[in-house]
């Protein structure tokens, strides 16, 4: 079974992107719209320097490419993955998706398979009782090989 890669399920169209970030009455710099461009034509996660090298050269410098990938994220148009190695890398959210999914993780070639399974709503009220939270949420990503990489 070939891990399901769910970025081709909800690529939005770059006008309908910056559509979104107009709304939130964000400037759409020439940066912001190319890193959009380079996460909506890349089928995994993505560093801050992986897509500095993808953007065209003299676009914009890499502090530039981290303090647009902070507003996105603060925006949720993209979701940030820690995948254990120190390196925050980014993925393009589909409109109304809450990112809330969970995933299995390629520790060696950083392939992301989505895992439909989620614990239900009763596990997460017994942890938060137990231990006097209130409105929890939860992320959780497996880590391993993937069968291309054994």
């Amino acid at each position: 079974m070939k891990p399901h890669h769910h970025h081709t399920t909800h690529r939005a169209d770059l006008p309908a992107l910056t559509d979104r970030l107009r709304q939130k009455s964000h400037k759409i710099t020439g940066a912001r719209q190319a890193i959009l461009e380079i996460l909506r034509h890349h089928p995994h996660p993505m560093s801050n320097k992986e897509i500095f090298a993808a953007l065209p050269k003299g676009d914009c410098d890499l502090v530039t490419v981290y303090r647009s990938m902070h507003l996105l994220e603060s925006m949720q148009m993209v979701k940030r993955f820690d995948l254990g190695d120190g390196v925050a890398r980014y993925e393009l959210l589909a409109e109304g998706d809450d990112g809330h999914h969970h995933h299995l993780v390629c520790t060696r070639c950083a392939a992301v398979v989505e895992i439909e399974d989620c614990f239900t709503g009763e596990l997460e009220e017994k942890i938060a009782q137990r231990n006097g939270f209130k409105a929890i949420t939860h992320k959780l990503e497996f880590f391993g090989i993937c069968p291309q990489c054994q």
